[in-house]
């Protein structure tokens, strides 16, 4: 056996040791499948700006190697691939029916999503409603029509994924790709998108277990895709317990529609902002900033209550305190979205009710998968991108590269994290460096000493000697600036014996054996929403939904009913929403604590405005009395 097979046959045992089990949300009705399977039901088409779509290959004509063929073509140009052809129009309505029908006898919806937000999440989610019926989307009965496409496609029964593995500095990651024929976020679980085509991605990341020829790869760490977001959240370590592992096989638990992974069962609150609003969503992180930080208005954000939960590993609190809150200010601009992760539908992998298949190699890399950078579905021409299908697992929609796929060790934010086995190795060298920057900076601050105290002894034998004024002068000069350098030396060599020590101390754990804490990287970590959050009141929800709708007319009837008296009936118009939102959400207390505290400050402010001579005078005299009696009282000490 060559060393090439060699080593794919070993890549391939190690794919298969640690290949998760999914667990599935009862409702999905699209599973991982070979993409070989879905290309041969697609057609090819290109769609070039200011031109109708174009048909390059028909459907059964295609297969995965064709994608790989060099195309051409003008700037702007979107090569797609079109899976479920539309239906007939009274078709497409049956099949929809049929399908909705079928998915709501296995699916219920938790607790009203807005129900869980404020009003400016409503409201933002309000106007993502609007501009859906606006903007590029997949038509409707597309879910439909996806999944009978999926139910028809040969080798849909079966359970595949890609894998991969990337050797890179110290690390061994195994990739594991997931492609779902439709993503049915919005039309089957009210989330915020569909699209054709959905490729997910859990990692292994495996290092090196001892040392000379026994050595063998151990899993350390793993991360799982969710969405958009990236680095250190997104990872766990192989002995977290939150990490669920079944005979050495990482559970995942993929969303309803959505396919992200999560580590938990459970529901998860997703916040998506709009490309249109992040100019409003920065100047309210600048706000939060100048509250929190500047006037020093500190407060326990909300996403850092469930950080507090995992323990004291988790991070320090108090120090991410002011950057959690300036992050929560800028999420009120965000729409708020649900994903179901519950795990009780069905479970594909080893302990699970079916099996995976052979997995297909991504290693070395296919020319389907690096030459192909058109999208994977259709292209409903979405100006969020939202609903047009994703690039294949190599690149972006925009053709780039994938940090994923080019950089995984730096995805998954273990650029800056050293293998458990390499840790005391490396810990020492460092030790080594930082005593070696030490001794050479103090040895320039012992030169430097040396240098001011020479130049000390030239400026004192110039005193009494008026033709020297000039050269006494510029070495009082040099003498002020090499002193203010040296200043700030030894504060640097404080700094670095400092470290030194802490350098010793944590050698010191390492030799001991004392194992570092796994969960200090978390500062936003997805966690799925309590079970009290979940209770919530059937009243409470049914607000949450009308309570935007509701203000809008409110505020319209006002303004064209009462033309005389709009401010107040508006003032009071919205003094009965903050109330009754204050009621379901159990925040009476608080809103009744800031409403006062805002009247104080208003009733000052009016005050000072009306007596703000009087004011003046009486605090000059009651400086001027306690300048006197501070200055008396040294007298009689």
């Amino acid at each position: 056996m060559s060393d090439a097979s060699s080593r794919m046959a070993q890549d391939v045992a190690l794919l298969r040791r640690y290949e998760p089990l999914l667990r599935f949300t009862a409702g999905e009705a699209f599973y991982p499948l070979d993409p070989e399977d879905y290309v041969r039901r697609c057609s090819l088409w290109v769609k070039r700006p200011g031109r109708e779509p174009q048909q390059l290959v028909a459907k059964g004509a295609l297969e995965l190697e064709d994608l790989a063929q060099a195309r051409k073509d003008v700037f702007g140009a979107v090569h797609y691939l079109d899976y479920a052809q539309a239906l007939p129009t009274r078709q497409r309505a049956q099949a929809t029916v049929r399908f909705r029908r079928q998915l709501r006898k296995r699916f219920q919806a938790g607790p009203g999503r807005l129900a869980r937000v404020g009003y400016v999440s409503r409201f933002i989610d309000a106007l993502f409603t609007l501009v859906l019926l606006l903007r590029g989307r997949l038509p409707g009965g597309a879910a439909a029509a996806a999944h009978t496409a999926y139910t028809c496609t040969p080798g849909a029964e079966k359970r595949s994924y890609c894998s991969r593995v990337v050797r890179e500095d110290d690390w061994l990651v195994l990739q594991y790709w997931f492609f779902y024929a439709y993503n049915n976020w919005r039309s089957g679980f009210f989330g915020a998108n569909d699209h054709e085509a959905d490729w997910e991605m859990v990692s292994i990341y495996l290092a090196r277990d001892g040392e000379g020829e026994g050595k063998s790869w151990q899993p350390e760490w793993v991360a799982y895709a969710a969405h958009d977001f990236g680095g250190d959240d997104l990872r766990r370590h192989w002995e977290d317990p939150e990490l669920e592992r079944i005979d050495g096989h990482p559970v995942v638990y993929p969303a309803a529609g959505s396919h992200a992974s999560y580590f938990t069962r459970g529901e998860y609150l997703t916040e998506i902002e709009l490309p249109l609003l992040r100019p409003l969503s920065r100047l309210a992180q600048a706000l939060g900033a100048f509250w929190h930080g500047l006037l020093r208005q500190y407060r326990v954000p909300d996403e850092l209550e469930a950080a507090r939960a995992v323990g004291p590993a988790a991070g320090d609190i108090k120090a991410e305190g002011v950057h959690g809150a300036v992050q929560q200010a800028g999420r009120v601009f965000r729409v708020p979205f649900v994903d179901y992760a519950r795990g009780d539908g069905l479970s594909i992998g080893p302990g699970g009710e079916e099996a995976w298949s052979p997995p297909r190699m991504l290693s070395p890399t296919p020319p389907w998968a690096r030459d192909y950078r058109g999208l994977w579905g259709l292209y409903a021409r979405d100006p969020f991108a939202g609903e047009d299908a994703p690039a294949g697992p190599r690149f972006a929609r925009d053709g780039s590269l994938r940090r994923a796929w080019q950089d995984p060790v730096g995805w998954a934010g273990l650029d800056k994290v050293v293998p458990r086995t390499e840790r005391l190795a490396r810990a020492r060298r460092q030790r080594v460096v930082v005593a070696g920057r030490r001794d050479r900076l103090h040895d320039e601050l012992r030169a430097q000493d040396d240098q001011l105290e020479a130049l000390s002894i030239e400026a004192e034998a110039m005193r009494g000697r008026p033709h020297l004024l000039s050269t006494w002068q510029a070495h009082r000069a040099r003498i002020d600036a090499l002193a203010e350098e040296l200043a700030g030396g030894y504060a640097r060599l404080a700094v670095e014996q400092s470290l030194l020590e802490a350098l010793d101390g944590h050698l010191a754990r390492l030799e001991q054996g004392e194992a570092l804490p796994y969960r200090a990287h978390l500062r936003r970590p997805l966690r799925p929403a309590p079970e009290t959050a979940l209770r919530l009141d059937r009243w409470a929800e049914l607000w949450a939904a009308i309570s935007i709708g509701l203000a809008m007319i409110t505020f319209v009837a006002i303004w064209f009913a009462l033309p005389d008296f709009r401010m107040a009936g508006l003032v009071a118009a919205v003094s009965v929403f903050v109330f009754i939102e204050a009621g379901f959400r159990g925040r009476l207390t608080r809103l009744v604590t800031r409403l006062t505290l805002t009247l104080a400050v208003a009733a000052s402010l009016v005050l000072l405005y009306e007596f703000f001579w009087q004011v003046v005078i009486v605090a000059v005299l009651l400086t001027g009395g306690y300048i006197m009696w501070e200055n008396l009282r040294e007298l009689w000490v």
